[in-house]
Protein backbone atom coordinates (compact mmCIF):
# COMPACT_ATOMS: atom_id res chain seq x y z
CA UNK A 1 0.00 0.00 0.00
CA UNK A 2 1.56 3.67 -0.64
CA UNK A 3 2.14 5.22 2.35
CA UNK A 4 0.06 8.41 3.12
CA UNK A 5 3.17 9.30 5.51
CA UNK A 6 4.39 12.99 4.78
CA UNK A 7 7.30 14.98 6.20
CA UNK A 8 6.49 16.66 9.82
CA UNK A 9 5.13 19.82 10.00
CA UNK A 10 7.67 22.28 9.57
CA UNK A 11 8.43 24.12 13.08
CA UNK A 12 8.71 27.44 12.00
CA UNK A 13 4.89 26.81 10.38
CA UNK A 14 3.23 24.29 12.66
CA UNK A 15 3.33 24.73 16.52
CA UNK A 16 1.05 21.82 17.54
CA UNK A 17 2.32 20.62 20.96
CA UNK A 18 -0.06 18.39 22.48
CA UNK A 19 -1.98 15.30 20.15
CA UNK A 20 -5.48 14.59 22.17
CA UNK A 21 -6.24 11.11 20.33
CA UNK A 22 -9.74 9.85 20.66
CA UNK A 23 -10.69 6.61 21.91
CA UNK A 24 -12.43 4.66 20.29
CA UNK A 25 -11.91 5.67 16.86
CA UNK A 26 -11.28 3.86 13.67
CA UNK A 27 -12.62 0.55 12.68
CA UNK A 28 -15.89 -0.58 13.77
CA UNK A 29 -16.79 -4.41 13.97
CA UNK A 30 -19.06 -4.69 10.87
CA UNK A 31 -15.97 -2.50 8.77
CA UNK A 32 -13.35 -5.22 10.16
CA UNK A 33 -15.80 -8.48 9.32
CA UNK A 34 -16.49 -6.10 5.81
CA UNK A 35 -12.83 -6.00 4.82
CA UNK A 36 -11.34 -9.09 5.94
CA UNK A 37 -14.03 -10.71 4.20
CA UNK A 38 -13.06 -9.16 1.16
CA UNK A 39 -9.77 -9.66 1.50
CA UNK A 40 -10.11 -13.53 1.85
CA UNK A 41 -11.88 -13.01 -1.83
CA UNK A 42 -9.03 -11.44 -3.26
CA UNK A 43 -6.57 -14.58 -1.66
CA UNK A 44 -9.02 -17.32 -3.07
CA UNK A 45 -10.05 -15.97 -6.41
CA UNK A 46 -7.78 -14.81 -9.18
CA UNK A 47 -8.76 -11.63 -10.53
CA UNK A 48 -11.15 -9.97 -10.72
CA UNK A 49 -13.30 -9.82 -7.80
CA UNK A 50 -16.61 -7.59 -7.70
CA UNK A 51 -17.83 -5.49 -5.37
CA UNK A 52 -21.29 -4.21 -5.17
CA UNK A 53 -20.77 -0.63 -4.16
CA UNK A 54 -17.98 0.39 -2.32
CA UNK A 55 -16.95 -2.10 0.40
CA UNK A 56 -16.82 0.64 3.18
CA UNK A 57 -16.96 4.59 2.54
CA UNK A 58 -13.26 4.99 2.74
CA UNK A 59 -11.26 6.37 -0.59
CA UNK A 60 -7.86 4.81 0.75
CA UNK A 61 -9.29 1.34 1.26
CA UNK A 62 -11.06 1.67 -1.60
CA UNK A 63 -8.17 2.92 -4.22
CA UNK A 64 -6.34 -0.13 -2.16
CA UNK A 65 -8.57 -2.79 -3.23
CA UNK A 66 -8.44 -1.55 -6.74
CA UNK A 67 -5.30 -1.79 -6.69
CA UNK A 68 -5.49 -5.91 -5.44
CA UNK A 69 -8.14 -6.46 -8.76
CA UNK A 70 -11.22 -5.47 -6.95
CA UNK A 71 -13.84 -3.76 -9.30
CA UNK A 72 -16.42 -1.82 -7.53
CA UNK A 73 -19.88 -1.87 -9.85
CA UNK A 74 -23.52 0.24 -8.91
CA UNK A 75 -24.94 -2.88 -11.05
CA UNK A 76 -24.90 -6.36 -10.46
CA UNK A 77 -25.50 -6.90 -14.51
CA UNK A 78 -21.85 -5.22 -14.82
CA UNK A 79 -20.79 -8.31 -12.92
CA UNK A 80 -19.78 -11.58 -15.57
CA UNK A 81 -22.39 -14.29 -14.76
CA UNK A 82 -19.02 -16.31 -13.63
CA UNK A 83 -17.37 -13.95 -11.56
CA UNK A 84 -17.03 -13.94 -7.49
CA UNK A 85 -19.24 -11.04 -6.16
CA UNK A 86 -19.14 -9.35 -2.59
CA UNK A 87 -22.18 -7.26 -1.16
CA UNK A 88 -20.77 -4.20 0.82
CA UNK A 89 -21.50 -3.91 4.31
CA UNK A 90 -23.81 -1.01 3.62
CA UNK A 91 -26.81 -3.60 3.01
CA UNK A 92 -28.44 -3.83 -0.66
CA UNK A 93 -31.98 -3.64 -2.03
CA UNK A 94 -33.76 -7.36 -1.91
CA UNK A 95 -33.96 -7.30 -5.59
CA UNK A 96 -29.95 -6.95 -5.73
CA UNK A 97 -29.08 -9.56 -3.30
CA UNK A 98 -31.81 -11.75 -6.04
CA UNK A 99 -30.03 -10.56 -9.34
CA UNK A 100 -26.74 -11.51 -7.49
CA UNK A 101 -27.71 -14.74 -6.71
CA UNK A 102 -29.69 -15.20 -10.25
CA UNK A 103 -26.70 -16.23 -12.25
CA UNK A 104 -25.20 -19.12 -10.40
CA UNK A 105 -22.21 -16.78 -9.13
CA UNK A 106 -20.82 -17.01 -5.87
CA UNK A 107 -22.26 -14.40 -3.92
CA UNK A 108 -20.71 -13.23 -0.21
CA UNK A 109 -23.39 -10.82 1.47
CA UNK A 110 -20.50 -8.13 3.70
CA UNK A 111 -23.98 -6.42 5.49
CA UNK A 112 -23.25 -5.13 8.87
CA UNK A 113 -25.05 -7.22 11.10
CA UNK A 114 -26.53 -4.18 12.71
CA UNK A 115 -28.37 -2.84 9.37
CA UNK A 116 -29.49 -6.12 9.17
CA UNK A 117 -31.35 -5.78 12.40
CA UNK A 118 -32.94 -2.16 10.91
CA UNK A 119 -34.04 -4.18 7.58
CA UNK A 120 -35.32 -7.01 9.48
CA UNK A 121 -37.11 -4.45 11.73
CA UNK A 122 -38.56 -2.92 8.90
CA UNK A 123 -39.96 -6.16 7.59
CA UNK A 124 -41.65 -7.02 10.74
CA UNK A 125 -43.10 -3.38 11.18
CA UNK A 126 -44.57 -3.30 7.49
CA UNK A 127 -45.93 -7.14 7.45
CA UNK A 128 -47.71 -5.72 10.62
CA UNK A 129 -49.42 -2.72 8.86
CA UNK A 130 -47.73 -0.11 10.35
CA UNK A 131 -45.76 3.04 8.10
CA UNK A 132 -42.60 3.26 9.39
CA UNK A 133 -40.83 6.59 9.75
CA UNK A 134 -36.99 5.87 8.64
CA UNK A 135 -34.51 8.45 9.70
CA UNK A 136 -31.75 8.88 7.25
CA UNK A 137 -29.87 10.51 4.14
CA UNK A 138 -30.92 10.58 0.99
CA UNK A 139 -29.49 8.74 -1.29
CA UNK A 140 -27.19 7.12 0.98
CA UNK A 141 -26.33 3.36 -0.05
CA UNK A 142 -28.11 2.33 3.80
CA UNK A 143 -30.79 4.29 3.38
CA UNK A 144 -31.88 3.22 -0.20
CA UNK A 145 -31.61 -0.66 0.61
CA UNK A 146 -33.16 -0.63 3.46
CA UNK A 147 -36.17 1.49 2.27
CA UNK A 148 -36.11 -0.99 -0.21
CA UNK A 149 -37.59 -3.85 2.39
CA UNK A 150 -40.61 -2.20 2.27
CA UNK A 151 -41.08 0.85 -0.26
CA UNK A 152 -44.88 1.20 0.21
CA UNK A 153 -44.64 1.21 3.63
CA UNK A 154 -41.87 3.50 4.54
CA UNK A 155 -41.35 7.27 4.01
CA UNK A 156 -37.67 9.03 4.06
CA UNK A 157 -37.73 11.95 7.10
CA UNK A 158 -34.25 14.05 7.40
CA UNK A 159 -35.70 16.15 9.64
CA UNK A 160 -38.91 17.70 11.51
CA UNK A 161 -40.18 19.25 8.96
CA UNK A 162 -40.68 16.40 6.37
CA UNK A 163 -42.42 14.48 10.03
CA UNK A 164 -44.79 17.80 9.52
CA UNK A 165 -45.66 16.93 6.11
CA UNK A 166 -46.32 13.39 6.05
CA UNK A 167 -50.95 13.16 5.92
CA UNK A 168 -51.02 10.38 8.67
CA UNK A 169 -53.35 10.20 11.36
CA UNK A 170 -52.47 11.10 14.98
CA UNK A 171 -53.87 7.51 15.55
CA UNK A 172 -52.26 6.03 12.97
CA UNK A 173 -49.79 2.83 13.11
CA UNK A 174 -46.18 4.15 13.19
CA UNK A 175 -42.60 3.35 13.76
CA UNK A 176 -39.64 4.95 13.39
CA UNK A 177 -36.33 3.21 12.47
CA UNK A 178 -32.83 4.86 11.61
CA UNK A 179 -29.82 3.94 9.66
CA UNK A 180 -27.43 3.23 11.83
CA UNK A 181 -24.62 5.94 10.78
CA UNK A 182 -26.51 9.27 12.00
CA UNK A 183 -24.99 11.71 14.26
CA UNK A 184 -27.37 12.00 18.17
CA UNK A 185 -28.32 15.53 16.85
CA UNK A 186 -29.96 14.00 13.22
CA UNK A 187 -32.24 11.93 15.06
CA UNK A 188 -32.71 13.40 18.78
CA UNK A 189 -34.83 15.87 17.20
CA UNK A 190 -36.96 13.69 14.75
CA UNK A 191 -37.76 10.99 17.37
CA UNK A 192 -38.82 13.85 20.12
CA UNK A 193 -40.84 15.80 16.98
CA UNK A 194 -42.43 11.97 15.90
CA UNK A 195 -43.40 11.52 19.49
CA UNK A 196 -45.62 14.60 19.47
CA UNK A 197 -47.52 13.64 16.76
CA UNK A 198 -47.79 10.58 17.19
CA UNK A 199 -48.04 9.31 20.57
CA UNK A 200 -48.05 5.12 20.25
CA UNK A 201 -45.29 5.66 17.61
CA UNK A 202 -43.14 2.31 18.07
CA UNK A 203 -39.18 2.19 18.06
CA UNK A 204 -36.83 -0.65 18.71
CA UNK A 205 -35.81 -1.41 22.17
CA UNK A 206 -32.89 -1.05 21.26
CA UNK A 207 -31.49 2.20 19.42
CA UNK A 208 -30.87 1.68 15.78
CA UNK A 209 -27.86 3.69 15.67
CA UNK A 210 -24.53 1.76 15.36
CA UNK A 211 -22.52 1.24 18.87
CA UNK A 212 -19.64 2.16 17.24
CA UNK A 213 -21.09 5.46 16.06
CA UNK A 214 -22.57 6.63 18.92
CA UNK A 215 -19.15 5.38 20.93
CA UNK A 216 -17.03 7.55 18.42
CA UNK A 217 -19.00 10.91 18.65
CA UNK A 218 -19.05 10.65 22.66
CA UNK A 219 -14.98 10.44 22.74
CA UNK A 220 -15.18 13.36 19.73
CA UNK A 221 -17.46 14.91 23.11
CA UNK A 222 -15.22 14.47 25.83
CA UNK A 223 -12.02 15.72 23.29
CA UNK A 224 -13.15 18.05 21.21
CA UNK A 225 -13.98 21.41 23.90
CA UNK A 226 -10.04 21.11 24.96
CA UNK A 227 -8.71 21.25 21.58
CA UNK A 228 -7.69 24.33 19.66
CA UNK A 229 -8.13 21.97 16.41
CA UNK A 230 -9.90 19.13 15.98
CA UNK A 231 -8.73 16.52 12.64
CA UNK A 232 -11.32 13.67 12.14
CA UNK A 233 -9.90 11.10 9.34
CA UNK A 234 -12.24 9.67 6.72
CA UNK A 235 -13.74 10.22 3.42
CA UNK A 236 -16.57 13.05 2.78
CA UNK A 237 -18.61 10.33 1.57
CA UNK A 238 -18.60 8.22 5.30
CA UNK A 239 -21.89 9.33 6.92
CA UNK A 240 -20.51 8.80 10.37
CA UNK A 241 -16.84 10.46 9.53
CA UNK A 242 -19.01 13.58 8.61
CA UNK A 243 -20.94 13.31 11.53
CA UNK A 244 -17.92 13.22 13.88
CA UNK A 245 -16.74 16.96 12.29
CA UNK A 246 -20.39 17.74 13.20
CA UNK A 247 -20.80 16.74 16.71
CA UNK A 248 -16.58 18.20 17.32
CA UNK A 249 -17.64 21.87 16.23
CA UNK A 250 -21.04 21.11 18.33
CA UNK A 251 -19.28 20.33 21.14
CA UNK A 252 -17.02 24.29 20.76
CA UNK A 253 -13.79 23.35 18.74
CA UNK A 254 -13.02 26.57 17.14
CA UNK A 255 -11.45 24.32 13.59
CA UNK A 256 -12.51 20.98 12.73
CA UNK A 257 -10.60 19.93 9.90
CA UNK A 258 -12.45 16.18 8.11
CA UNK A 259 -9.14 14.78 5.75
CA UNK A 260 -8.91 11.81 3.66
CA UNK A 261 -5.08 11.35 4.58
CA UNK A 262 -2.12 13.30 6.50
CA UNK A 263 -0.92 14.96 3.93
CA UNK A 264 -3.86 17.14 3.43
CA UNK A 265 -3.72 18.78 6.98
CA UNK A 266 -2.49 22.95 6.95
CA UNK A 267 0.55 23.90 7.81
CA UNK A 268 -0.39 26.34 10.33
CA UNK A 269 -1.92 24.03 13.26
CA UNK A 270 -0.45 25.12 16.83
CA UNK A 271 -1.40 24.46 20.48
CA UNK A 272 -3.77 21.43 21.30
CA UNK A 273 -4.80 19.62 18.20
CA UNK A 274 -7.66 16.74 18.47
CA UNK A 275 -7.91 13.59 16.40
CA UNK A 276 -10.22 10.85 15.25
CA UNK A 277 -10.75 8.59 12.73
CA UNK A 278 -14.31 7.65 11.53
CA UNK A 279 -15.48 4.07 11.34
CA UNK A 280 -14.15 3.11 8.33
CA UNK A 281 -10.85 4.76 7.93
CA UNK A 282 -7.20 2.57 8.78
CA UNK A 283 -5.25 3.15 12.11
CA UNK A 284 -2.12 3.16 9.74
CA UNK A 285 -3.34 6.60 8.67
CA UNK A 286 -3.93 7.99 12.48
CA UNK A 287 -0.07 6.97 12.77
CA UNK A 288 1.20 8.54 9.98
CA UNK A 289 -0.71 11.46 11.15
CA UNK A 290 0.97 11.89 14.14
CA UNK A 291 4.27 11.65 12.69
CA UNK A 292 3.04 14.40 10.71
CA UNK A 293 2.02 16.50 13.21
CA UNK A 294 4.84 15.66 15.29
CA UNK A 295 3.45 17.46 18.74
CA UNK A 296 6.21 18.66 21.23
CA UNK A 297 4.47 17.25 24.40
CA UNK A 298 3.69 14.41 23.03
CA UNK A 299 -0.03 12.31 22.64
CA UNK A 300 -2.61 12.24 25.41
CA UNK A 301 -5.44 9.10 24.56
CA UNK A 302 -8.44 10.19 25.99
CA UNK A 303 -10.26 7.19 26.67
CA UNK A 304 -13.80 7.25 26.97
CA UNK A 305 -15.64 3.10 26.64
CA UNK A 306 -14.01 0.35 25.59
CA UNK A 307 -15.05 -2.10 22.47
CA UNK A 308 -15.21 -5.72 22.33
CA UNK A 309 -17.98 -6.50 19.61
CA UNK A 310 -16.47 -9.52 17.15
CA UNK A 311 -18.78 -9.85 13.94
CA UNK A 312 -17.77 -12.97 12.46
CA UNK A 313 -17.36 -13.46 8.98
CA UNK A 314 -19.86 -13.57 6.67
CA UNK A 315 -21.32 -17.60 6.86
CA UNK A 316 -21.16 -18.23 2.61
CA UNK A 317 -17.39 -17.23 3.41
CA UNK A 318 -16.72 -19.54 6.07
CA UNK A 319 -18.50 -22.37 4.12
CA UNK A 320 -16.35 -21.44 0.85
CA UNK A 321 -13.09 -21.21 3.37
CA UNK A 322 -14.34 -24.97 4.28
CA UNK A 323 -14.79 -26.36 0.60
CA UNK A 324 -10.72 -24.18 -0.23
CA UNK A 325 -9.65 -26.42 2.81
CA UNK A 326 -10.99 -29.72 1.70
CA UNK A 327 -9.39 -29.22 -1.62
CA UNK A 328 -6.40 -28.41 -0.96
CA UNK A 329 -6.37 -31.68 1.60
CA UNK A 330 -7.55 -33.65 -1.57
CA UNK A 331 -4.92 -32.23 -3.90
CA UNK A 332 -2.19 -31.74 -1.50
CA UNK A 333 -2.50 -34.14 1.11
CA UNK A 334 -2.17 -31.34 3.71
CA UNK A 335 -3.87 -28.69 5.16
CA UNK A 336 -3.22 -25.05 3.91
CA UNK A 337 -1.36 -22.44 6.75
CA UNK A 338 -4.67 -22.11 9.02
CA UNK A 339 -6.33 -20.42 6.13
CA UNK A 340 -10.16 -21.67 7.69
CA UNK A 341 -8.30 -20.91 11.21
CA UNK A 342 -7.05 -17.37 10.50
CA UNK A 343 -10.29 -16.13 9.07
CA UNK A 344 -11.99 -16.91 12.04
CA UNK A 345 -9.24 -15.83 14.71
CA UNK A 346 -10.46 -12.42 16.49
CA UNK A 347 -6.62 -11.45 16.38
CA UNK A 348 -5.94 -10.79 12.31
CA UNK A 349 -6.78 -7.43 12.38
CA UNK A 350 -8.61 -6.05 8.86
CA UNK A 351 -5.67 -3.59 8.41
CA UNK A 352 -2.98 -6.66 8.50
CA UNK A 353 -4.81 -8.44 6.20
CA UNK A 354 -5.30 -5.20 3.77
CA UNK A 355 -1.57 -4.11 4.47
CA UNK A 356 -0.23 -7.83 3.76
CA UNK A 357 -1.29 -7.99 0.09
CA UNK A 358 0.14 -4.41 -0.07
CA UNK A 359 3.71 -3.64 -1.70
CA UNK A 360 5.29 -0.70 0.41
CA UNK A 361 3.58 -1.18 3.76
CA UNK A 362 3.82 -4.04 6.40
CA UNK A 363 1.36 -5.72 8.10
Amino acid sequence: MTSARDQPLQPEACRVELVLLAQPRGFCAGVEMAIKALAWMVRVFDPPVYCYHEIVHNRLVVEEFRRQGVVFVNDVEEVPPSAPLMLSAHGSAPEVEQAAAARGRIVIDACCPLVTKVHHELKVRAHKGYTILYVGHAGHEEAIGTMAVAPDSVHLVENEDDVDRLELAPDAHVALLAQTTLAHNEWEGVVEHAHERYPDLWMPGRSDLCYATTNRQSAVTAVAPRCDAMIVLGSANSSNTVALAKVAAAAGCPRVLRVNAPGEVPDDLAGVVGVTAGASAPDWLVDDLLDRLAPTRGVEVVHTTDEDEYFPPPPELRDLLRCVEIAANLALGAKPEGALRNVTDRQVTAADMLASASPGRSA
